[in-house]
């Protein structure tokens, strides 16, 4: 019985992660088959209900971080801390165990903001309010951040990502996203952008210090028009990559799908070999 995975979500079509997995698999010498599934909300649960015990793990991306956590036998404290999954992996990386949800963007979040060698970080700036933005927090809090603002466009979704960062200690407060004839501006230590690319294209004159990190959460294009303006008016600023971040939540998926090292040991040397196979895919794409 040959082992099975796949990335599903809604579109589908430009996601790398078939790419990525693919190379993991390579490096860690196991033959399994990995898709990438065209999978909105109301088609999830059939889909969901019929996998069968070949069925490894799931990668998931919009529209589906959500919904998922309805139909686990197990929601991590991981996920549940932010309401949003991005993995499903059977327990003991066991073929027919119960599948356990867990949110790896948390992590991708933060290797690739220490990746690009932000430090000190006390200050953020929120772009966004989705799924991404709520693990987004929950990683800023982890990095240290005290102090958030969210943009978003809609009032009320804005109000919820602060309302849950408050509730992770952090003070927190929430802003319109629309771009209006001032040019926005903002004195944190780091911007991050969960923005669709062409949507976060209208922040790229952001007022903002010389040295104020940025992470852009897109990674097709890259560099992105934002990560392309950032660079340019703060070449000594720290940019962090969507692909980066793309990279280290794919190596802590292999890890539990697979079971072949400690998710949240990064540093393991079977996930380096794995993030250098990876790391070939993603930069030559």
């Amino acid at each position: 019985m040959r082992q099975r995975a796949a990335v599903l979500g809604s579109p589908i079509a430009h996601s790398l992660s078939p790419a990525l997995h693919g190379a993991a698999y390579r490096v860690l010498g196991i033959d399994w088959d990995y898709s990438a599934v065209e999978c909105d909300v109301d088609s999830f649960p059939s889909f969901f209900g019929d996998l069968g015990p070949e069925w490894m793990g799931l990668s998931l991306t919009m529209p589906l971080k959500e919904v998922v956590l309805e139909h686990v036998e197990e929601v991590d404290p991981v996920a549940l801390e932010v309401g949003a999954a991005n993995t499903v992996y059977r327990a003991g990386a066991q073929p027919g165990g119960d599948w356990t949800a867990t949110n790896t963007d948390i992590v991708g979040i933060v290797r690739a903001v220490r990746s690009a060698g932000a430090r000190s970080l006390e200050s953020a700036e929120l772009l966004g309010a989705g799924a991404t933005a709520r693990s987004a927090v929950a990683a800023l809090a982890r990095l240290g951040v005290t102090r958030v603002r969210v943009s978003a466009r809609r009032a009320a979704p804005a109000d919820q990502v602060a309302a849950f960062a408050e509730g992770l200690g952090m003070q927190a407060s929430a802003a319109d996203l629309s771009v209006s004839t001032s040019t926005p501006t903002t004195d944190a230590d780091i911007v991050i952008s969960t923005l669709p690319a062409d949507a976060a294209g209208a922040w790229a004159d952001m007022g903002a210090r010389p040295d104020t990190a940025l992470l852009d959460t897109s990674y097709h294009p890259w560099p992105s028009a934002l990560a392309r303006a950032w660079a340019q008016r703060r070449p000594h600023a720290p940019v962090a990559s969507g692909r980066d971040m793309l990279l280290w939540q794919a190596v802590a998926q292999v890890g539990l799908m697979a079971g072949a090292y400690p998710s949240d040991d990064q540093d393991n040397p079977a996930a380096q070999e794995v993030a250098k196979a990876m790391g070939t895919v993603i930069h030559s794409s």
